[in-house]
């Protein structure tokens, strides 16, 4: 069930005894009476976790981080790889504990907890450690960072799908994302200007990661501190994980828009096999200076603050699909932008449209999710998700790196661009708005 906006009181049957009906109305109830708390709870969360995660994730620190100490492309590849696979099988695994519990919140610390660990551990093992031994370790942490981050995304959306009704759900996250964005694009500025350009404390990378652990840290506090989780009416029985495995074909093939939403998914994330070398390529036409590596880090961050408002009440007025569409076509015109004008006003502004289109992305993605099938099957729909996108995400930047030494970048941006092409006309073709076909059921 869908938590429309409307407020419904309890009602007790004949017997006194509560029936499906009653203990419904009851959660919708303890749903509108505690979303203020809970709203500003996952704002929180949301916009700090978005502050540090981003300074992780945008594709300028942590790749141009591992070519420094690495020199290949081939490494940068292997790591976002490593990130991504393990987001693999963690989707699965983490849906499997929690999809028979009325209580999440203690799995989301522990799983989230785990995830900035694996910062620190990024943070302080360039001051511990040199040469092969810091590639490695690098490399481990980021596995552990994708395997958590995996399961904490199944975690998180749950909760989210829980605590916010569906028409608040695209301006939360619009308001989140914004001002979380706008804090990580004038941190990424000065990171890059302050930190990284005079190697700040010896290790100026460091230092930033440092700085994203302490940010999203913050964040899962004041969730943790705010959050009231209420018990939904139904849940799942528990099951072994390979009988749930068993049940994927039927999660997919019993709504033909969501699986054609999942190939979609998996064929943006396929797109991903630029990501990486965005910065390289760019580095490689002009001098890279701390300054410049900030000011492209701010217009992909900022592009995330910016875009998301438009992304996120237009979701709410028209539904996800439209904003999925419109972020696919931006994130293509910007590569194609980046590949042929080389001015640096062009530069920056394909830094733009690609931060703009991947937080279109990624919020359409996360949120369409929640409006397909039955709530009880909620948390392995979002683990499903999680595992096709996270599989093409693993193998994109690897092949992404060796064809990038083998071929030049060019091609891996052609590529990019292709996928992206094939993604946007499956989703005008063949996917269906869930918000407007679960109403017209109702």
């Amino acid at each position: 069930m869908i938590i429309l906006d409307a407020k419904i009181e309890p009602t007790a049957d004949v017997a006194g005894e509560p029936d499906l009906a009653v203990r419904e109305a009851a959660y919708e109830k303890f749903v509108w009476d505690n979303l203020k708390r809970n709203y500003l709870g996952n704002y929180l969360h949301g916009m700090l976790g978005m502050t540090g995660f981003r300074l992780v994730n945008t594709p300028t620190f942590l790749p141009a981080y591992l070519h420094m100490i690495s020199g290949s492309n081939a490494i940068v590849g292997l790591g976002l790889a490593l990130q991504q696979v393990g987001g693999v099988i963690s989707p699965i695994f983490g849906a499997s504990k929690i999809e028979h519990r009325t209580k999440v919140m203690p799995a989301a610390m522990w799983m989230g907890g785990l995830a900035r660990t694996a910062v620190l551990g990024i943070a302080l093992s360039g001051w511990w450690l040199k040469g092969n031994a810091l590639i490695g370790a690098v490399l481990g942490f980021m596995l552990m960072f994708g395997i958590f981050m995996g399961a904490q995304r199944v975690v998180f959306s749950l909760l989210m799908a829980k605590v916010i009704p569906i028409s608040r759900r695209g301006r939360l996250q619009a308001w989140r994302n914004a001002t979380g964005s706008l804090i990580a694009a004038a941190l990424a500025y000065l990171a890059g200007r302050f930190f990284i350009g005079p190697n700040l404390l010896g290790n100026g990378y460091g230092t930033t990661f440092i700085c994203a652990f302490v940010l999203t840290t913050l964040g899962l506090w004041a969730l943790q501190f705010l959050l009231k989780e209420p018990e939904p009416p139904t849940t799942r029985a528990r099951a072994r994980f390979r009988d749930r495995l068993r049940e994927f074909p039927r999660l997919i093939t019993e709504d033909r828009a969501y699986a054609w939403f999942l190939v979609v998914q998996m064929l943006a994330s396929s797109a991903r096999i630029a990501t990486p070398f965005y910065i390289l390529y760019v580095s490689a036409s002009v001098h890279m200076t701390g300054r410049l590596l900030g000011a492209l880090s701010f217009a992909f961050i900022g592009a995330d603050a910016v875009s998301n408002l438009v992304w996120g009440y237009l979701g709410d007025k028209t539904g996800f699909r439209l904003v999925l569409l419109f972020s696919i076509l931006v994130w293509a015109a910007s590569t194609i932008l980046l590949i042929e004008v080389h001015e640096p006003w062009a530069i920056f502004l394909a830094f733009f449209g690609l931060g703009s289109g991947q937080a279109g992305y990624m919020m359409a993605a996360q949120t369409m999710i929640l409006e397909f099938g039955a709530r009880d099957d909620l948390p392995m729909r979002i683990a499903v998700s999680a595992t096709a996108e996270s599989i093409t995400a693993t193998l994109a930047p690897l092949i992404g790196g060796q064809l990038a030494d083998l071929f030049g970048y060019n091609v891996v941006f052609g590529i990019s661009i292709g996928v992206l092409a094939t993604g946007l006309l499956l989703l005008m073709t063949a996917v269906k708005e869930p918000r407007t076909a679960r109403l017209a059921a109702m």
